[in-house]
């Protein structure tokens, strides 16, 4: 951690204050992001030694004996701690700012373009060298745009926004930008507005250029239909380069570079759209989504076709940006298209052909290291892949994409040392990192900078929520109320959901009455049209309210929402044995609970009071025991946790997503425990069950640890002979099991796997799958 240590020494050297506005205006103070990047490659170091050293070890057991092994103990965070405190003494920081209302002027704030006059639009005669010198500008704002300048970038996008597609892009990045990072829906229609005109003004560029050439409105017509229904089905491959002396006599017409530019824009703006359909994660944006990926490669299809058709030549007949624009877009889609599963491929069904993955990361590279217009998106779309990723499957993916993320980091950083947006993924880089510190700090940093500017609402929104998260992690509930309390008071995103993570806080607090008032508003504040996460806790609180908030004690809201976004494995070790703790004091109270039911049941006939049924409590419980022992690397104790939940899977009636859940965590146990080909096994089961809480998160998840699997050479095993091998150790229903830390019981015969109903499923799991492990 010298590089933490070091923070304080920089700090001191320097009296520059690094949010004073002259200096968020020049950028001359790269100290931030650097200072961030620099802790984020030392703190990967120490992980990877840290890693190495346990590896040498022979048992869980004595890892967790030996507290010099951990990378995060107690006295480092102290130190850490005091650097942070020290730095925001010195640069007049606080985290009081986050919970307060700035005003912004909504007037100078709006980014819009009005109706699109297609008949005033003129074709692009400029040539490759002319329209290179003419996007200067361009470029000078887009360098504003990347180093918080957001106002005197949208007035230089703003001054031929209605007449060129290329400045007419510039505004709907923005918006793009600003929807992608934030989570408020109004601000992904308006986004989605405007990256619609953009289109428009595009495709009317590109009709003025080519109307005179094509017969008829008949022939033109025809035509494109065939060129769509052609280019649709992959990136053309076999196109031999014509001879320069053809090019020289005229005897082949290349396409203008003005078309070809336009088609860029026009395809850009359709990929900005469909990516804003798939982050909302429906039926609907899928389909739309498809939609408008085919519309991207189409138009994208057509420049790579003439700019292959060129060969060496290809600079003397297209702009620099416009190559840079093919880069990143086909890049940008092979990227999504590989990260997407099979089940959101069937209803987008945009594309005949296999994505490439490696393509797409040579392309967006390539794009970056141009350093053009593009190159900073390109920057974004790989940053926002390594994080997005990691954070759907961190078990198997922060090895692999955390240092390719801090490599993208420090690239822009030495361009843009100040971006709020690059300083937005230091923090969740950070995060992947296992920081909270440190990310909660560089959140902090991407909400001060960008305030008084375009998108000060927004980032001040957003890094609030990722705050109150990191605060949740480190178990600082009262923090974390603080931070809902207040999104929740500002109306942003999801009103409902910030008062349901106000209530758990409050729950964790023991501020019990303060809670149930909380969750008791939550129904009233999901309006028509609910989205999943909406869903999931609308049903919560009603499951709370049917026994009148008495089973609270048994229920964990807050680790629930942790778990669900992948939280535990971004905890330390002290963090995750504290959670434990509470987890095993629940199931204690499920314990006591039965044992009190039971014994009424001992001495009256037919009491009034029904038989114990605490199947789905006692089985999330174990989901986030199994969850949090996972992370800490203690996987041979969670096996007799998983196979009671599987044993006991068709006992739970209201948490459905519990089942396909534990699958997850079974297959996660089994990787570890090298054997992997029995973990995809698993999650293929778990592929098996549909229509619950979070499916798309989950089958996401499973996809991106299947493909990792397949790409490191592991495939499934059957699972009926692998029960054959497996049968060192049984798990039963029926008796008292006492581990030291926790005890379970259920007086009713267990479910054996050859129960009726989900025959396929019954006789492919066996109790004793997860024996050897």
């Amino acid at each position: 951690m010298v590089a933490v240590l070091e923070l304080k020494d920089t700090v001191e050297e320097r009296c520059i204050d690094p949010m004073s506005t002259e200096n968020t205006k020049d950028n001359e103070d790269p100290l931030e992001l650097e200072q961030i990047v620099n802790v984020l490659q030392s703190i990967l170091i120490a992980q990877q030694q840290n890693k190495d050293e346990k590896a040498r070890k022979v048992t869980t057991t004595t890892q967790m004996n030996n507290p010099s092994e951990q990378c995060y103990t107690s006295k480092k965070l102290k130190r850490e701690e005091q650097v942070i405190v020290d730095y925001e003494l010195d640069r007049h920081i606080s985290h009081s700012h986050l919970l307060v209302n700035h005003g912004s002027s909504n007037e100078a704030n709006l980014i819009t373009l009005g109706c699109v006059d297609t008949k005033s639009i003129q074709a692009n005669t400029l040539t490759p060298r002319e329209q290179e010198k003419a996007d200067e500008s361009i470029q000078k704002a887009v360098f504003c745009l990347f180093n918080n300048q957001f106002m005197n970038a949208k007035r230089l996008f703003e001054q031929q926004a209605n007449s060129d597609p290329l400045h007419a892009l510039g505004l709907g990045s923005m918006m793009f930008l600003k929807a992608v990072i934030t989570l408020d829906h109004q601000v992904h229609q308006d986004a989605i507005h405007v990256l619609t005109k953009v289109y428009q003004i595009a495709t009317a560029q590109i009709d003025k250029a080519t109307r005179r050439n094509i017969g008829s409105t008949v022939s033109q017509y025809l035509s494109s239909c065939r060129q769509y229904i052609r280019l649709s089905k992959s990136v053309p491959t076999d196109i031999k380069p014509v001879k320069p002396k053809q090019l020289e006599m005229h005897r082949v017409e290349p396409i203008s570079n003005g078309i070809l530019r336009a088609h860029v824009v026009k395809a850009e703006a359709c990929l900005q759209i469909a990516i804003l359909y798939l982050l909302q994660e429906t039926v609907t944006g899928y389909v739309k989504c498809g939609l408008n990926l085919r519309r991207a490669y189409v138009s994208y299809s057509i420049v790579w076709e003439e700019y292959k058709r060129m060969g060496q030549l290809h600079n003397e007949y297209i702009d620099g940006g416009t190559i840079s624009g093919i880069q990143f877009g086909i890049g940008a889609i092979h990227l999504i298209l590989s990260s997407l599963p099979q089940k959101v491929l069937r209803v987008i069904s945009a594309f005949g052909w296999k994505p490439d993955k490696h393509l797409g990361f040579v392309l967006l590279k390539l794009c970056l290291e141009e350093r053009r217009i593009r190159s900073p998106m390109a920057s974004v779309m790989l940053l926002a892949y390594y994080t997005t990723l990691t954070s759907f499957c961190p078990q198997l993916l922060a090895g692999e994409y955390t240092q390719p993320a801090i490599e993208t980091l420090l690239d822009a950083q030495r361009i843009y040392p100040n971006s709020c947006i690059f300083l937005y993924f230091a923090g969740r880089t950070s995060r992947l990192a296992r920081n909270l510190i440190l990310s909660s700090q560089s959140f902090l940093y991407a909400s001060e900078i960008s305030k008084n500017e375009w998108a000060e609402v927004e980032m001040r929104h957003v890094c609030s929520y990722e705050i109150a998260l990191n605060h949740m992690m480190h178990s600082h509930w009262k923090e974390a109320n603080d931070i809902f309390s207040t999104l929740y008071n500002d109306k942003y995103f999801s009103p409902a959901l910030f008062r349901y993570l106000s209530a758990a806080c409050l729950d964790m607090m023991g501020e019990r009455t303060e809670a149930i008032l909380a969750f008791a508003d939550v129904p009233s504040l999901i309006g028509d049209k609910p989205s999943a996460t909406e869903q999931y806790i609308l049903r919560k609180v009603r499951f709370l309210q049917s026994s009148g908030y008495q089973d609270m004690d048994m229920i964990l809201c807050a680790l629930e929402y942790l778990y669900f976004m992948n939280a535990f494995e971004f905890m330390g070790i002290h963090e995750l044995e504290h959670n434990l703790e509470l987890v095993d004091d629940a199931l204690s109270g499920i314990l006591e609970a039965e044992k009190l039911e039971y014994t009424i049941r001992t001495r009256e006939l037919l009491p009034e009071t029904p038989p114990p049924q605490y199947e789905d409590q006692r089985g999330i419980l174990l989901l986030l025991k199994v969850a949090i022992l996972n992370a800490m690397n203690c996987h041979q104790e969670s096996i007799i946790h998983l196979n009671w939940v599987i044993d006991q899977r068709h006992k739970i009636k209201a948490e459905k997503w519990i089942v396909p859940y534990i699958f997850w965590e079974a297959g996660v146990t089994a990787w570890n425990m090298e054997q992997r080909s029995q973990g995809v096994s698993f999650w293929q089961t778990a592929l098996k069950y549909t229509n619950y809480d979070f499916e798309n998160r989950l089958v996401m998840k499973i996809n991106l640890a299947i493909t990792h699997a397949e790409e490191v050479g592991v495939y499934p095993i059957e699972l009926k002979k692998q029960c054959k091998l497996n049968s060192s150790i049984m798990c039963t229903g029926n008796t008292l099991h006492d581990s030291g830390i926790i005890m379970y019981q259920s007086s009713e015969s267990t479910t054996d796997c050859e129960d009726e109903g989900n025959e396929s499923i019954d006789k492919a799991v066996d109790r004793s799958s997860l024996g050897s492990c």
